[in-house]
């Protein structure tokens, strides 16, 4: 099996699984993350779970998910909508990437600006130091939401 038949079938996946927010396939492996937003990345870097050689298709990916692939070591990512930040940090990370709708960036679910968890890595460049700042924002809009 090759990567694009990983990636094609992750994509399938998850377009037959509205619950689903990723899925990630490798040889007969797939992986799938329920949630929204980066949620189910975010689980899996702490169940240690590693994508090493996997292909994932998400439903959004933004900078800050591209970052989290990146550090789980997924070779190729495939995003339903993804920015332009998300594609460039992807592609300068020698992962193979795609989307069927790029966007400049990633919006709040009000869509009145950008998305907190995309604000919070905003001026970083190293995906290997993303992960707090990204934790730190979804625990701030899970404590508002409450």
């Amino acid at each position: 099996m090759t990567m694009h038949d990983d990636w094609m079938r992750a994509r399938r996946t998850l377009k037959a699984d509205d619950a689903l927010g990723c899925v990630a396939c490798r040889g007969d492996e797939t992986l799938t993350g329920a949630g929204r937003g980066v949620k189910p990345l975010l689980a899996w870097l702490a169940a240690g779970q590693r994508l090493d050689g996997f292909s994932a298709s998400d439903r959004v990916v933004g900078k800050a998910a591209a970052m989290l692939y990146i550090q789980l070591g997924a070779v190729a990512v495939h995003g339903h909508v993804m920015s332009e930040a998300g594609l460039a940090m992807l592609r300068s990370h020698h992962v193979e990437a795609a989307c069927d709708e790029l966007v400049p960036m990633i919006r709040n679910r009000a869509n009145t600006g950008m998305c907190p968890i995309e604000q919070s890595v905003r001026g970083i460049d190293d995906p290997a130091q993303a992960e707090t700042p990204i934790r730190a924002a979804v625990a701030e809009l899970m404590a508002a939401r409450s």
